[in-house]
């Protein structure tokens, strides 16, 4: 495994992230139905392939991810040996002060968080998405007073316009807050809209990509075929992943095949590697639901594109609407 800094902090992550989306799901998903006692096994291969770098959110799972999370993974090494990333800014119910980025809603859902967790502190403590009707000051002063708590180590956020993301990172530099560190968005072979303002803007500010759905949902693993249909139980049930099923999505999946045959590798090794070559990203978000998954993941660290295939695999892509 290998380690990189975590934008221009010292913290060490390692170039794979293991997401908690499928953890304490409970049956809510069923092809993601890993209770806290399924979930255990994963959590151990994960470590033993030298994965440090989990992440979760207060509302996966109605908290269930991060209660997993606690019950099994933080009892199988030491606290200092993980880096743990969780969320807020996700409606906790429909009450008032129980959703967004309120001075109210947060300290209250880190203080949740840690419980459900069973430590003391997060390493990353990552805003969900922007709140426009909370004040960028209130915001940022929040999260610092977090940080000086000893709550939280390093901030992130996720999935927002980089105007919105600019206006909370420069605010809480012209004023010596604590910045943000990672940024996590949707970012793959089939939806490369960051690569317009949001990567620009995180390079510049140092700050690291750690892209979620790093293979479209499974589309880019080959089990999706243009009618909707699929060859797995989360390709037959995933609704979300309706937004790639288009012409252009499987040209573009078309050509990651080709590149996979000619090495004789599997698709989702190869759209893997083309998110691991790109010098912004840090760490891909890769959510697991069978064990070999994740050695699939770590195979692709080894796996180095070259510029001809890099450019096979980019070339059909065209602008999509924001997600």
């Amino acid at each position: 495994m290998d380690y990189v800094n975590l934008g221009g902090s010292s913290l060490q992550v390692s170039r794979l992230c293991l997401g908690g989306n499928s953890w304490g799901s409970q049956g809510l998903r069923n092809w993601a139905a890993l209770d806290a006692e399924a979930s255990t096994p994963f959590f151990a291969r994960a470590l033993e392939q030298g994965i440090n770098f989990f992440d979760t959110a207060d509302t996966y799972n109605v908290g269930g991810s991060e209660e997993a999370m606690g019950r099994g993974l933080l009892k199988m090494t030491s606290r200092d040996d993980l880096v743990i990333c969780t969320k807020v800014g996700m409606p906790a119910s429909n009450k008032p002060n129980a959703s967004g980025l309120g001075r109210k809603h947060v300290m209250a859902s880190i203080d949740a968080s840690l419980r459900r967790l069973g430590t003391d502190y997060v390493d990353i403590y990552m805003l969900h998405r922007y709140d426009a009707a909370t004040p960028a000051e209130e915001i940022m002063s929040t999260l610092a007073d977090i940080v000086r708590a000893g709550k939280v180590r390093y901030i992130g956020a996720s999935s927002m316009r980089a105007t919105q993301f600019a206006r909370l990172q420069l605010f809480a530099k012209a004023n010596n807050l604590p910045s943000f560190v990672a940024m996590q968005s949707l970012y793959n072979l089939l939806y490369r809209e960051e690569e317009r303002e949001m990567i620009p803007f995180c390079e510049e500010e140092k700050v690291s990509l750690i892209p979620y759905s790093p293979l479209a949902r499974g589309v880019l693993s080959g089990t999706r075929r243009r009618d909707g249909s699929g060859t797995t139980e989360r390709a037959n049930q995933d609704k979300f992943a309706a937004g790639y099923y288009s012409d252009a999505s499987f040209a573009i999946v078309d050509r990651v095949t080709a590149v996979a045959q000619k090495r004789n590798l599997k698709p989702s090794a190869i759209a893997m590697a083309w998110l691991l070559s790109k010098s912004a990203v840090a760490a891909p978000v890769v959510g697991v639901t069978k064990i070999e998954q994740i050695d699939d993941a770590v195979a692709a660290l080894h796996i180095r594109l070259d510029a001809t295939e890099i450019a096979v695999l980019e070339e059909l892509y065209r602008p999509r609407p924001v997600q």
